[in-house]
């Protein structure tokens, strides 16, 4: 694994800060408990653009996730590496199919089409939307293979993910889409339950 992406890792604890000041703010925590990525979701926007940073000064810029169109019912967001500049995919919203079981499609930098990140049960997913206590855990798949899961943890009063994606390797999800993907959940299927 490069330099560049040795901050990345199989394993997270992902966080929506308690309170923030217009606007919300997330931590993403390593598997040894320290800060990996730091991100502050601007209020207001009309078109959707996240920076993840590498450190809460907002000084290390390391991903940015962008909005194609307004709104984010069935919106794509692309990613790229905000130290080179380069496309590392997209993630797709499956709005119509998310209104019941939310769904994401994950694209590769081409654009090709090469997993989701999904609710695991659709009569959980169900029940959720009237009980929303009962956490959530996404499935990420690549191809017709699980390579990790997301789950909710059971708090009330914030919304923290735990990560896994150890059986996902650089080959099969680049990891920098893996953290897009608990930022977008963060951020987006978030905003729906907090």
């Amino acid at each position: 694994m490069t330099t560049a992406l040795s901050r990345y890792s199989s394993h997270y604890v992902a966080k929506k800060a308690l309170f923030s000041f217009l606007g919300n703010a997330f931590r993403i925590y390593g598997p040894e408990g320290n800060l990996r990525f730091f991100i502050k979701q601007k209020a207001f926007k009309l078109k959707e653009e996240i920076t993840v940073y590498s450190d809460e000064a907002q000084k290390d810029a390391v991903l940015g996730i962008k909005a194609r169109g307004i709104g984010d019912f069935s919106g794509t967001y692309d990613v790229a590496d905000k130290k080179s500049g380069e496309g590392v995919g997209a993630m797709k919203r499956q709005g119509l199919k998310s209104m019941f079981r939310d769904e994401w499609t994950i694209m590769d930098g081409a654009g090709t089409e090469i997993g989701t990140v999904k609710e695991d049960s659709g009569a959980l997913a169900l029940l959720r939307r009237f009980l929303p206590i009962i956490p959530q855990t996404f499935k990420v798949t690549i191809g017709d293979a699980e390579v990790g899961t997301v789950k909710q943890r059971f708090n009330p009063f914030q919304l923290a993910y735990d990560v896994d994606l150890e059986a996902a390797d650089s080959d099969t999800l680049d990891p920098r889409m893996g953290v897009a993907a608990v930022v977008l959940l963060l951020a987006i299927e978030g905003r729906q339950k907090r």
